[in-house]
């Protein structure tokens, strides 16, 4: 997503946002064929299941990444998502879900955790200063969610406008660069990347409430963008249902 020139070296550290999911298993695989020293990062925020930090932890593994930090910031004292709220039901209609704002022209799905990919590019930041890394990767999409604000390559540009100007990296070098590089494929083209890199989505956990065993119910947002993905890239859905 970067503008930023400023020239690497083969084996330079990343910081990579690492949620289990396939956009950031993808993400990950991309970062490692670049020829970065991947250091993967995973939040315990208080979502509704553990099963894709347990899938983050195998990703991990299996693309050989220098450490794998998972932090605890349970987003959860503060609900306001179906994802951290278990009084606010998990949509399984996208037609029936209500917005976070009724009143809003745009529809953000109830789904949407607040700020929460601001809270982890900050965490990565933090991280990565002490890396003396100038390279931050996440999975954002604005192609099949496009109704989170945190997600559009707008919100990406200013991160990274941000990190230049409140790290000491960023003020001695003016080199800190924040990477989407998934941000406008669509799911099947993200498949398509993700196999040809060596990803084996069966391992990757993307249901909003998938159970302890990683199963996920088939029928959430996750789990509907996840199945058209697969039917579009003409290729066999992996992912282990519950039914």
């Amino acid at each position: 997503m970067s503008n930023n020139s400023a020239p690497r070296q083969l084996g330079d550290p990343a910081v990579v946002l690492l949620s289990g999911g396939m956009d950031s298993a993808t993400v990950l695989a991309l970062v490692k064929n670049l020829g970065y020293s991947p250091y993967a990062l995973s939040l315990r925020y208080g979502q509704r299941h553990s099963s894709e930090l347990d899938a983050a932890k195998v990703i991990a593994k299996q693309f050989g990444v220098v450490r794998h930090e998972i932090i605890d910031l349970d987003l959860s004292q503060f609900g306001g998502s179906a994802l951290t709220d278990t009084n606010i039901k998990v949509p399984t209609n996208v037609l029936d879900e209500p917005s976070i704002h009724n009143d809003s022209k745009e529809h953000i799905p109830v789904t949407y955790v607040p700020a929460r990919n601001t809270i982890m590019l900050s965490v990565a930041l933090g991280w990565a200063e002490t890396l003396d890394a100038t390279d931050i990767f996440f999975g954002a999409n604005a192609v099949d969610y496009s109704g989170y604000p945190d997600c559009r390559p707008a919100y990406v540009d200013a991160f990274e406008r941000l990190a230049n100007l409140a790290t000491k990296i960023g003020i001695q070098t003016g080199a800190m660069r924040i990477h989407a590089p998934i941000i406008d494929m669509t799911k099947a083209k993200i498949i398509h990347v993700g196999m040809s890199l060596g990803v084996d989505f069966s391992k990757t956990v993307s249901c909003y409430q998938a159970d302890q065993s990683g199963l996920a119910c088939g029928f959430c947002d996750a789990c509907r963008l996840r199945k058209v993905g697969f039917h579009e890239a003409l290729t066999p859905d992996t992912t282990r249902y519950q039914v």
